[in-house]
C-alpha cells in the first residue's frame, strides 16, 4: 500500500507542483484545510483580489464609465481592453480549453440560462428538418436544473422530455429523438461520457447533441469541434477558477451559428446587447452576428474580472503540457485515492461508484454511505478536509490538479479512515443538516 512517505516524493517530482503556487492556498495550509471540493467551488486565484479590487478602486472609481471603452485608464492592475472586450475575450481563452475556435463561444448568464437559449436554437434547427419527431433525451441523473430547463422549454414548443439511464441512450435513441442533452461528467457520480461515441449515435440517429461541460471543462480533455458536437454550455465557478456564481459560457459549432445568421434567428432572451447595433438603440430587435446573439444584458465586470483570473491558472499549464497533464495527475490522483480508501476503510459501508474504467471518469471520486453519507462528510469538513455530499447517499471529492497533491490525497483517507473506525461520524452534532449540503 502506498506510504505518506511516498506521497510526498511524488508531489516533489510533479511537473505541475509549480502551479499551485497560482492559489491562495497558504490560509488553508495554516489550518490544515484539504480542499477536494474544486468540482463544485473552484479555490480562489491568488491574483483574483487584486485584480478585482483594481476593477472596483481604479477602473470603477477612476475610470468611471469611461473604462468600458478605455484600456488600463485607473491603473497599472487594470484590465488589458476597455470592459466591453473583456467578455469576448475571457470567452476566447475559454475556447482553447473546450475544442473551440475563436469567437464560437460567448460567456454570459449562468449555465442554466445558456441552456436555455441553445435549446431553443436546437429546437428551432429540428424544426426546420420537417421531422414529426419531438423528443429531448436526457438521463434521469443529470443535473437537475438541466431537467428542469429542458422540461419547461420542452412543455412550452410542444416538445417532450425523455429520461433514461446512461445504458439506455442507444436502445432510445433508435426510437427517434430530436435533441440529445447530456451531462459530460455526471455530477453525482463522476462516470464520464464518451463524448465522441455518444454524439456520432446521436448524429446517426439524427438528433442534434447539446453538452453540459460544467463538471469536465478545465479537469479533462474537451474537443466540441474535433467530436462535431452541435451545442455546448458550462460552468465558470467550478474547475475554471472563477469565483462564486462566475458567469458561465455556451457554444454552437459553426454550421449552427451559419444557420441563425441566414435565418435572422433570435434567442428566446434577446436583450439589449445581443443586438447587431446595441448602441443604435432602436425599438426593433436585430440580432447580432454569430454567437453575439447570445447576449443578453449588461455583463458583470467584477464577476468576470474574477473569472479571467481563474481561466488563466488553467492556461498557465500549457508549458507544463496542458490539458493532458492535468488530466493524466487526475486520473493518478482518483486511482490513489480509489485504492487508499478500498484499502483502509474496508468494511466500512462505503460503495465506490465513479467507474474504475479511466476513460469513463471524470476529476472526482464518488463513494455512497447507505445510512451516514451525510454525517461522514459533516464528520471529514470538521476536520478540514472539505468535500461535500449529494442526496441520497453520496460523498463526493474532486481533484483540481492544479492544486491537489498526491499528500492531500493520503492525509484525506487517513481522516477518512479515523472518522469511519471510531464511529466519529454517528455524534449528535453531524446530523445537523446544513441549508447547503
Amino acid at each position: 500500500m502506498t506510504t505518506r512517505a511516498e506521497c510526498v516524493a511524488r508531489d516533489a517530482g510533479d511537473p505541475l507542483a509549480p502551479l499551485r503556487s497560482q492559489f491562495a492556498m497558504s490560509g488553508a495550509d495554516a489550518e490544515g484545510v484539504i480542499y477536494l471540493d474544486g468540482n463544485s467551488l473552484g479555490a480562489l486565484p491568488a491574483a483574483t483580489a487584486a485584480r478585482v479590487a483594481a476593477v472596483v478602486a481604479d477602473e470603477w472609481g477612476v475610470g468611471l464609465i469611461r473604462s468600458w471603452n478605455t484600456p488600463r485608464l485607473g491603473g497599472p492592475h487594470s484590465g488589458q481592453t476597455g470592459w466591453i472586450d473583456l467578455g469576448p475575450r475571457i470567452a476566447n481563452k475559454i475556447a482553447t480549453l473546450i475544442g473551440a475556435n475563436p469567437g464560437e463561444a460567448v460567456v454570459a448568464d449562468s449555465t442554466s440560462i445558456n441552456l436555455y437559449k441553445v435549446l431553443s436554437a436546437a429546437m428551432a434547427i429540428a424544426k426546420t428538418r420537417g421531422d414529426s419527431v419531438r423528443t429531448i433525451l436526457s438521463e434521469g441523473t443529470n443535473f437537475p436544473t438541466d431537467l428542469y430547463i429542458a422540461d419547461t422549454i420542452a412543455r412550452e414548443h410542444g416538445f417532450n422530455l425523455v429520461l433514461v439511464e446512461p445504458d439506455e441512450i442507444e436502445a432510445q435513441l433508435v426510437r427517434g429523438v430530436a435533441i440529445v442533452m447530456l451531462t459530460h461528467v455526471n455530477y453525482r457520480t463522476g462516470r464520464m461520457h464518451r463524448m465522441a461515441e455518444v454524439t456520432r449515435a446521436a448524429h446517426h440517429a439524427g438528433a442534434l447533441m447539446v453538452w453540459d461541460l460544467a463538471h469536465s471543462a478545465g479537469a479533462v480533455p474537451v474537443d466540441l469541434n474535433g467530436t462535431d458536437a452541435d451545442f455546448a454550455v458550462g460552468c465558470g465557478y467550478k474547475y475554471l477558477n472563477g469565483g462564486p456564481g462566475a458567469p458561465a459560457f455556451a457554444w454552437a459549432h459553426a454550421r449552427h451559428v451559419a444557420w441563425m445568421d441566414q435565418e435572422q434567428w433570435r434567442q428566446p432572451l434577446s436583450g439589449w446587447l445581443g443586438h447587431a447595433a446595441p448602441f443604435a438603440f432602436t425599438p426593433d430587435y436585430r440580432p447580432g452576428a454569430g454567437m453575439s446573439r447570445f447576449i443578453c444584458g449588461t455583463p458583470p465586470m467584477l464577476s468576470l474580472a474574477a473569472l479571467e483570473c481563474g481561466v488563466e491558472t488553467l492556461l498557465a499549464a500549457a508549458p507544463y503540457g496542458g490539458i493532458a497533464a492535468i488530466r493524466e495527475k487526475s486520473i493518478a490522483l482518483t486511482d490513489l485515492f480509489i485504492a487508499l480508501v478500498e484499502s483502509r476503510c474496508a468494511g466500512h459501508g462505503l460503495t465506490l461508484v465513479t467507474p474504475r474504467v479511466i476513460e469513463d471518469r471524470g476529476s472526482q471520486a464518488s463513494f455512497a454511505h447507505a445510512t451516514g453519507g451525510y454525517q461522514v462528510m459533516q464528520a471529514l469538513i470538521a476536520r478540514g478536509v472539505i468535500g461535500d455530499f449529494r442526496a441520497p447517499d453520496i460523498l463526493r471529492f474532486g481533484f483540481t490538479p492544479l492544486y491537489t497533491r498526491f499528500v492531500d490525497v493520503w492525509d484525506a483517507v487517513a481522516h477518512l479512515e479515523q472518522v469511519m473506525t471510531t464511529g466519529e461520524w454517528q455524534e449528535p452534532r453531524f446530523n445537523v443538516r446544513a441549508a447547503v449540503t
